[in-house]
């Protein structure tokens, strides 16, 4: 068959092709406004020509170890101007970059340090001991650069020979970083919770990233220059890319090292901030906070949450509190967000209980995602319309990841029929928005973190004492969801919810023990199944 006439002599070439990479975001910034502040860390303001600048040391002193294309540098650091740079700088040496989970333990930390090959890792003081413990559990470390915070008011030992200011001035802010050989490179490693076994890579392409960022700022209606408070962990999802984001639009980034009440709304108050991000635990930290610790805020703020939907009651007081909120969804598999409630301004004058079903909704894609739907995982076709029919929330387009890093079997699974699985289970509305019914991998969001039940269940299962146990997600209004374990004990034998719980502490990071146990017979199938639907219902009525 004979080619297009628009095939013929029209190919690619340097002036009309460049691979997509975000990277190209704050050199713009850079260039077009030099002087606007980019970066407020407590007393610190840092210009975009600045933090351009710092971000080439970076990559030049990574290149200058031998750090290039395809290698991984891990860091391990909370919401500070350090962990801003190393989102353009590592990639700017060709390298990828593992931002680790700061609330999780050693064992995992390691295994992720090993599993994604880590040459180079960045630590802030503050996680020295959990650090030093991964540490110690590798044959083969990776270069360890220790980051000193001024705003870190704690001790933590060094573990590292350089510090990273050190390390930085060791680098040519005018390095010449190169572009992806192609917008397919990996840019970046996260790693997420999985039902069973060790946890899986998901690799981000420089493509996806760059288009996610983008969607970020269409979708949250971001002008020129917003303030934007980092109350969402950056090791999250690389922070939905919003690190790449606030460069489009030369943003200012606030820094904040944990989300308290009082530092929050000071920001919003000072630096006059404009948009954040953040889990359920966010919005209740911020409604809760002491009279005392409270702001007038300037402006209406908007603010982007994820998990489960807010209880009416919270939209109704962030509202007055002066906050817009919106309800995204996505996973790490989607680079974070991918789909939207996007808001009908008829909507607003529905009844309480249509008005709150409404809210109750995931909503419909992003516009940089190309496919959204609910499918039949056995026939691949969609299911009706109709808001009742289940079945499996499916992606496809360009910002779903490349891939489970060294794990073909599970990319294969999850891209089964030309679609990404996501896991959850959901139905779809007459007018296309989606909403979430349960989550067939039985994981528990809490505080924006996934657990999983089955690794709860695990460690209950290596007490003496315990028989049976099985693992659900109980509503909290504070987390949004906390583990509710059912235990069945051995004959014979007694032990007391609070020793299971401390149990659990010894086993698990905190975040992922159990709040609640509750004392009973386990319900089973004829085949001895557990079900855990009727067990939801039991941890939905809890006290």
């Amino acid at each position: 068959m004979p080619s297009s006439i628009y095939d013929r002599d029209l190919d690619r070439n340097p002036a009309n092709f460049q691979p997509l990479t975000p990277l190209t975001f704050l050199e713009r910034a850079a260039s077009v406004h030099p002087d606007r502040t980019a970066i407020i860390h407590g007393g610190l303001r840092r210009s975009y020509r600045d933090f351009y600048a710092r971000s080439r040391r970076l990559a030049s002193a990574l290149a200058k170890r031998g750090i290039g294309r395809g290698d991984t540098v891990s860091v391990m650091l909370p919401n500070t101007p350090a962990m801003l740079e190393c989102h353009y700088g590592v990639p700017m040496a060709g390298a990828v970059l593992n931002t680790l989970n700061t609330r999780l333990d050693a064992p995992i930390i390691a295994f992720s340090l090993k599993h994604g090959g880590a040459k180079v890792l960045i630590t802030d003081r503050e996680f020295s001991p959990v650090v030093k413990a991964a540490l110690d559990q590798m044959d083969e470390r990776p270069f360890v650069i220790d980051y000193d915070d001024p705003e870190f008011t704690g001790s933590g030992e060094r573990l590292g020979a350089i510090e990273y200011e050190e390390f930085l001035a060791g680098g040519d802010p005018d390095f010449a970083w190169v572009m992806p050989q192609d917008e397919w490179d990996a840019i970046a490693l996260n790693y997420t919770s999985g039902t069973t076994g060790d946890p899986k890579g998901v690799v981000y392409h420089h493509r996806g990233a760059y288009l996610l960022a983008m969607g970020n700022i269409v979708t949250g209606g971001m002008g020129q220059h917003p303030v934007y408070l980092w109350t969402l962990p950056m090791f999250h999802c690389n922070g939905w890319c919003f690190p790449w984001s606030l460069s489009i639009v030369a943003g200012t980034h606030v820094c904040l090292r944990a989300v308290r009440s009082k530092p929050m709304y000071d920001a919003i108050a000072d630096h006059g901030v404009t948009h954040l991000c953040g889990a359920p635990i966010v919005m209740s930290t911020l409604l809760n906070a002491p009279e005392a610790d409270k702001r007038p805020l300037p402006h209406t703020v908007r603010f982007f949450t994820a998990a489960a939907p807010p209880p009416e009651a919270v939209l109704a007081a962030m509202k007055v509190a002066g906050f817009d909120v919106t309800h995204l969804y996505g996973l790490t598999e989607v680079y974070g967000p991918a789909v939207v409630n996007e808001w009908h301004g008829e909507w607003n004058d529905l009844p309480a209980a249509d008005y709150a079903a409404k809210k109750a909704r995931q909503g419909v894609r992003y516009p940089v995602l190309e496919g959204l739907d609910i499918l039949d995982p056995d026939t691949m076709q969609p299911v009706p319309a109709d808001g009742s029919t289940l079945g499996e929330v499916m992606f496809r387009g360009n910002v779903v990841m490349k891939g489970y890093l060294k794990n073909p079997a599970s990319t294969a699974k999850a891209f089964e029929g030309g679609w990404f699985h996501s896991g959850d289970l959901g139905v779809k509305h007459p007018d296309g928005y989606i909403q979430l019914k349960d989550r067939s991998k039985d994981i528990i969001i809490s505080g924006g973190e996934n657990i999983s039940s089955i690794e709860v269940e695990d460690a209950l299962y290596k007490h003496p004492a315990v028989q049976a146990a099985a693992v659900v997600a109980m509503p909290d209004e504070k987390w949004g969801e906390t583990p509710c374990a059912f235990v069945e004990l051995k004959p014979d034998v007694t032990v007391s919810a609070e020793d299971l719980i401390a149990w659990c502490r010894q086993h698990l990071a905190s975040f992922k023990c159990p709040r609640t146990i509750v004392f009973a017979e386990i319900p089973k199938t004829s085949t001895g199944k557990i079900q855990k639907f009727r067990l939801r219902e039991v941890a939905r009525s809890q006290p």
